[in-house]
């Protein structure tokens, strides 16, 4: 198994077992993500880590389903499941890793229409505090 390939586990497993901490760690400085409702990516670790940190409080029932990854073991596709209040959520996690193992392109992609609706509107919700929260992990 490759590095690259040991890290997606890694984080796969953090993110399950909700361990966040474990799965900022393995966020890099300058990682990129792009949210399934929002047209402007996010650049940085602060703002990307405060945004997990949100999402695991809006999906209910969150698990991976399936894991896609390349040959060289750095480009990697995690579908998952969850709700979101009364709606359930299909989605793919499609991120990148650089030569370190670390995570540096993060691309959220959810259907159907009505269940990207509802996360819209619960991580609207959560923008301030999720600002404040980047603020506070970019100290």
């Amino acid at each position: 198994m490759t590095k690259a390939a040991r890290e997606m586990r890694a984080f796969r497993e953090a993110i399950e077992a909700l361990d966040l901490d474990a799965a900022e760690a393995l966020l890099a400085p300058d990682v990129v993500f792009t949210s399934p409702v929002v047209f402007k990516p996010y650049a940085g670790k602060a703002i990307t880590a405060a945004i997990l940190r949100a999402v695991s409080e809006v999906f209910e029932d969150f698990r991976y389903v399936r894991e896609i990854n390349d040959a060289q073991g750095r480009d990697h596709a995690l579908v998952f499941t969850a709700r979101v209040g009364d709606r359930e959520i299909q989605g793919c996690d499609f991120i990148h890793v650089d030569e370190n193992g670390l995570i540096d392109e993060f691309t959220v992609m959810v259907r159907p229409l009505s269940a990207a609706q509802a996360l819209a509107a619960a991580m609207g919700a959560r923008f301030d505090r999720i600002a404040e929260d980047a603020r506070a992990r970019s100290v």
